[in-house]
C-alpha cells in the first residue's frame, strides 16, 4: 500500500509542475526585432514575420468576431490561432489584456495578428518600433 501512495504522490507533483510550467510559458508575450524580422512568442504560439511582408499596422479597441481553432481565454488574456469568418484565413492572437487597445498587424495581404502586452507602454513601444521599421522600409 505504501508503494501506491508514492506513485500517486509523484503523479500529482508532476501534474502540478506541468500546469505551472504551462502557465509560466503562456503568462506573457515576448517580442523582438532581429535581422528584418518581427517575432512574437507566447508559450507554444509563435509568429515570425518579415518586416517587408507587413502591409499595415494600427490600433483597435476590440477583437473582431472569430472562431477559435485552438488556444485559450483566461481572465483578460486571449491567445491562440483563430479563423476569420469573412476571409477564411488564420488570425494569430497574442493578447495579454483584452481591456487595453491592441495592435492589429496585417501581413501577406490578408493574414492578421493581434497583439498587446500587460503594460500599455510596452504595447506602444512595439507599435512605434513597427511603424519606424515600416517607414524605413518605404524609404
Amino acid at each position: 500500500m505504501n508503494k501506491r501512495n508514492w506513485f500517486w504522490n509523484i503523479v500529482i507533483v508532476l501534474t502540478l509542475l506541468v500546469c505551472v510550467l504551462a502557465f509560466v510559458l503562456h503568462y506573457k508575450n515576448w517580442s523582438k526585432f532581429e535581422e528584418g524580422h518581427f517575432q512574437v512568442v507566447s508559450g507554444i504560439y509563435k509568429q515570425r514575420i518579415l518586416i517587408s511582408d507587413i502591409d499595415s499596422i494600427g490600433f483597435v479597441q476590440r477583437l473582431p468576431e472569430m472562431e477559435r481553432k485552438n488556444g485559450f481565454s483566461w481572465l483578460a488574456k486571449e491567445k491562440g490561432i483563430f479563423k476569420d469568418s469573412l476571409t477564411d484565413s488564420k488570425v494569430y492572437v497574442f493578447v495579454d489584456d483584452l481591456r487595453q487597445q491592441k495592435i492589429r498587424l496585417v501581413h501577406h495581404d490578408s493574414l492578421k495578428l493581434f497583439l498587446n502586452f500587460s503594460d500599455s507602454l510596452e504595447t506602444n513601444s512595439v507599435y512605434e518600433n513597427l511603424k519606424l521599421e515600416l517607414e524605413n522600409r518605404n524609404k
